[in-house]
């Protein structure tokens, strides 16, 4: 939870739940909400120039555009953007690996249909969802959720509604599939989560994220996809080791604590 040492003064709001379940619900109506006014098919914003103008940069534009400002008036840019209390580095091969993975995704990649301008719209806007949706998953949303509930708590309650989030693909081109995409979601979400925690940086999940999707848009090739599942099943397990043992080590300090006072 979020102690007065986590207070600072540069805070306009206090840390509560319903404040960072705001911050979500404002940018999933903002987010979904250009979708249906662009007409968004969601399996087809990579395929040209003219989509990815269309359907990609609208609502990652307007996405951001909520998460700066409700940020700013909250005050929580230092909160979001930094972590403290870090998990063990050997946890970081979680987030080291689905790197790994992008890049080789990229690496193999098809670009012979991606033109210089697809380039530019897909770097800006993939850039642009990373830092958004880690703003506001990874970010507001675990920030929120520390004023109420305990760390793995926090873990599941994000990486649950990031995964959420992506369930209204249903209705933009992916039918059945988005139920797919959700519960890989999950697994993904833990993924960025890990990151941040194991490296004291929010920055390090939203260059993650921004990397994992320009290597699924630009390239054309399956590969991160496939290994995606896999990546989310290592990640769960692992966050569920880490935080366990945290949890153990904060019980053991505060026994200690006590039998001294």
């Amino acid at each position: 939870m979020t102690t007065h040492s986590d207070i600072s003064p540069s805070l306009r709001v206090l840390p509560s739940v319903w404040h960072g379940v705001l911050v979500y619900l404002a940018y999933t109506a903002v987010f979904y909400g250009v979708f249906i006014l662009m007409r968004v098919e969601y399996a087809r914003v990579g395929e040209s120039a003219d989509t990815l103008r269309s359907w990609l940069l609208p609502p990652t534009i307007a996405g951001f555009v909520v998460a700066v400002v409700l940020v700013s008036v909250y005050g929580w840019w230092r909160l979001a953007l930094t972590d403290r209390r870090r998990l063990p580095r050997w946890a970081a091969f979680v987030p080291a690996l689905a790197a790994v993975v992008a890049l080789v995704n990229m690496l193999l990649g098809n670009y012979a249909t991606v033109t210089p301008q697809m380039w530019v719209y897909l770097i800006g806007g993939c850039a642009m969802v990373g830092f958004n949706e880690e703003m506001v998953n990874r970010g507001t949303l675990v920030v929120a959720l520390r004023s109420r509930f305990g760390e793995t708590g926090v873990w599941l309650l994000s990486s649950a509604m990031f995964a959420v989030f992506h369930l209204p693909n249903i209705f933009f081109g992916l039918g059945g599939l988005a139920i797919v995409q959700v519960v890989i979601a999950f697994g993904m979400g833990t993924v960025f989560y890990l990151a941040r925690r194991t490296t004291g940086s929010l920055i390090a999940s939203m260059l993650l994220h921004g990397l994992w999707d320009l290597s699924a848009f630009a390239s054309h090739v399956p590969y991160s996809g496939v290994l995606a599942p896999l990546l989310g099943i290592v990640a769960v397990i692992v966050a569920a080791i880490v935080l366990a043992r945290e949890r153990r080590g904060k019980s053991a300090a505060g026994l200690a604590t006590a039998r001294q006072g």
